[in-house]
């Protein structure tokens, strides 16, 4: 786990180079990881940060700057929703009708609005989580009626392949279904959060606003 500085610094690098959005930007998943490693990445100038669990997430929140911002990116339980509203301000990972009206209304109650994503099976995968491209119309539907929440775009996993033309068409599909989502619903989406470690470069070759990056900065 050494030269976290120098990852993040190749990391933002290879943003700049590739991206071909402005702006896009590193989450840095730092769910396996201490608050004190998780300080050295801060000290290095990162200040997005992405965990999976709140169990794990709140203490880290607890002991750390507060000028981080806090990304959730797994798998949202209902009864957990309140405190990862509490302790975050963009959630990546929902998944079902229900779970976006109920963040909308603890939203209010706690009087502190997220930024949340629309999770997308783009792969079709089985063990994945998230709308089918053809389900995402009600969702985002459902998403714009959202009084204390906004819902900003879209986020998918890739499948676990080496095969970059499979890797690119799946970001490439998430990107057209953005667009088509957008032109039929006047809206705007503009957040894709696609790409991790092992294809981190074809996601923001292919559009990508935020990339989820863990074993590449702390392994």
């Amino acid at each position: 786990m050494k030269n976290i500085a120098g990852k993040i610094e190749k990391l933002n690098q290879s943003i700049s180079e590739f991206g071909q959005v402005k702006n896009a930007r590193l989450v840095a998943v730092s769910k396996t990881v201490s608050a004190e490693v998780i300080k050295t990445a801060y000290d290095a100038g990162q200040r997005v940060f992405g965990e999976n669990r709140i169990d794990v997430l709140a203490p880290k929140v607890e002991a750390l700057p507060k000028d981080i911002e806090w990304h959730f990116i797994g798998n949202l339980q209902s009864r957990k929703l309140r405190q990862i509203i509490q302790n975050s301000s963009w959630i990546h990972s929902v998944d079902a009708l229900d779970k976006i009206t109920k963040i909308d209304r603890i939203c209010g109650e706690e009087n502190k609005p997220v930024k949340f994503l629309i999770q997308v099976n783009v792969s079709g995968e089985e063990a994945k989580h998230g709308f089918t491209p053809e389900s995402a119309l009600e969702a985002i539907k459902t998403a714009l009626n959202c009084e204390n929440a906004e819902c900003v775009g879209l986020m998918t996993m890739a499948p676990f392949v080496g095969d970059e033309d499979e890797l690119r068409e799946v970001f490439r599909n998430l990107r057209t279904l953005r667009d088509e989502l957008e032109t039929e619903l006047n809206c705007k989406l503009p957040e894709l959060s696609m790409g991790m470690s092992n294809d981190y470069e074809i996601a923001l070759q292919e559009g990508a606003t935020m990339i989820r990056v863990g074993s590449s900065i702390f392994a």
